[in-house]
């Protein structure tokens, strides 16, 4: 049981950082529950950590519903239209090993140089439509293996945002879709009902989730945008290691 309870524990650190948690949590899957599909298993996870999401933003879900704020409305829409589609195709095809790490190592490093231009003062213009379908597509190749998709939203949004908060709070927000999504398509694929153990495991994935993620929020408030995204570029090129250590 404790494999299971640790594999959430994983799944509610990694999920929030710029690391792949799929690849983190399969890895550990493949020398701990050799029994499991481990990336079905790593994706199932997911839901423990986005009703964390869903939770915790619970008044931004209910204000995007009642429409309260357009703009970000149509920017949510979209991102989900475009990752949905895209993502979809991704998922079904996207097989090579070699690709993950290099566009996660490309995004690492795209976010040292968001950190320059921060500190430079250089800005990059992009109408919201514009900024909206770069970070669609970023977050519909995230189904590469070894591709994060924190990491990628989160360099996408670093183009044209220069608050972390709101950053990793859009980040986190446009995964809801996403995440729902490829986890309905798995259960109609073949309808299993989890075991009592995988349970507590979903069930661990929750409660750390929920706490990492609101501390993450509280560190967000508290750190200016460059030395966020160095942060977050370092973990990209974590990312990187985690990935080629899992495909070994």
């Amino acid at each position: 049981m404790w494999e299971y309870a640790l594999a959430g524990i994983l799944q509610g650190i990694f999920e929030w950082l710029p690391v792949s948690s799929e690849g983190v949590v399969a890895l550990f899957s493949n020398f701990s529950l050799p029994q499991l599909n481990s990336v079905d298993f790593a994706l199932f996870l997911h839901l423990g950590t986005i009703l964390a999401v869903i939770i915790f933003f619970w008044k931004d879900i209910v204000d995007l519903i009642l429409m309260k704020d357009k703009k970000f409305l149509r920017f949510f829409i979209i991102v989900t239209l475009i990752s949905g589609v895209l993502g979809f195709f991704v998922y079904r095809f996207a097989s090579n090993v070699l690709v993950g790490p290099a566009l996660l190592f490309a995004m690492g490093s795209g976010l040292f140089l968001t950190s320059w231009f921060q500190k430079k003062k250089i800005k990059i213009n992009l109408s919201a439509d514009a900024s909206a379908a770069v970070v669609g597509l970023l977050q519909a190749i995230t189904p590469i293996p070894g591709v994060s998709r924190s990491g990628a939203t989160i360099f996408g949004l670093s183009l044209t945002e220069s608050d972390p908060e709101k950053i990793l709070k859009t980040s986190y927000l446009i995964s809801i879709p996403v995440v729902l999504g490829v986890n309905g398509y798995l259960y109609l694929k073949s309808p299993i009902m989890p075991s009592n153990n995988s349970l507590i495991a979903l069930l661990f994935s929750f409660g750390v989730g929920f706490l990492t993620l609101k501390f993450l929020m509280n560190i967000s408030k508290k750190i200016d945008f460059s030395k966020f995204t160095f942060i977050f570029g370092c973990l990209c090129f974590i990312g990187v290691a985690v990935y080629l250590l899992a495909a070994l």
